[in-house]
């Protein structure tokens, strides 16, 4: 049953769909505008990304920059909504991945029924949003070489997307203050 205010996902993808050809319809030069508010977002996020990941000496710091571009959107809410699907698919392609590196690690049948498994299970979940993201996660567990164990592998990699999730948010979120302030202060005056 739905409660008011809840929205279908039907009338989600009208209101995307709706959104987007706003934005195609604005003449290039506010196009090139909110291309530059986006790149500021995606570029400050994953250079964030990266650099702390360096800090902290995670092995592939790439994967936390990765993941800070990959969740960035136009609003803070998308990049919220997009960076929570993020973190889930993380952690069910990290479950995933640990799981078929730990019992049938090297196999092509093992890597294609564990990919299967953590998209089936994002939508058993009710995240149907999260499969793709739980799908790559397992991809990178099960493909990309790192050195490790099995467990040590998959925890870091949830750190290095976690990090990217939270650097992505914290510069949408900064970018979102700004552009809230520099409006109000556009409809005032000087």
């Amino acid at each position: 049953m739905t409660q008011p205010g809840d929205t279908t996902h039907a009338e989600r993808k009208q209101a995307a769909r709706s959104l987007l050809d706003m934005f195609k319809a604005l003449p290039a030069r506010e196009r090139m505008a909110e291309g530059g508010i986006m790149a500021v977002q995606a570029v400050g996020g994953a250079s964030m990304a990266y650099v702390i990941g360096r800090m902290l000496h995670t092995e592939q710091a790439f994967w936390a920059a990765i993941t800070a571009i990959a969740v960035t959107q136009h609003s803070y809410i998308d990049t919220q909504h997009l960076s929570r699907d993020q973190f889930i698919g993380a952690i069910v392609g990290g479950v995933g991945g640990l799981a078929g590196a730990l019992f049938g690690g090297g196999y092509l049948a093992s890597y294609a029924l564990t990919v299967a498994v953590a998209i089936i299970a994002c939508w058993g979940l009710n995240i149907g949003s999260a499969a793709r993201l739980g799908g790559v996660t397992a991809t990178i567990m099960l493909l990309v070489p790192a050195s490790g164990s099995p467990l040590h592998i998959a925890l870091i990699r949830l750190g290095e997307v976690t990090l990217g999730a939270l650097c992505a948010l914290f510069i949408s979120w900064l970018i979102s203050v700004i552009e809230t302030r520099w409006l109000a202060r556009a409809r005032t005056g000087p």
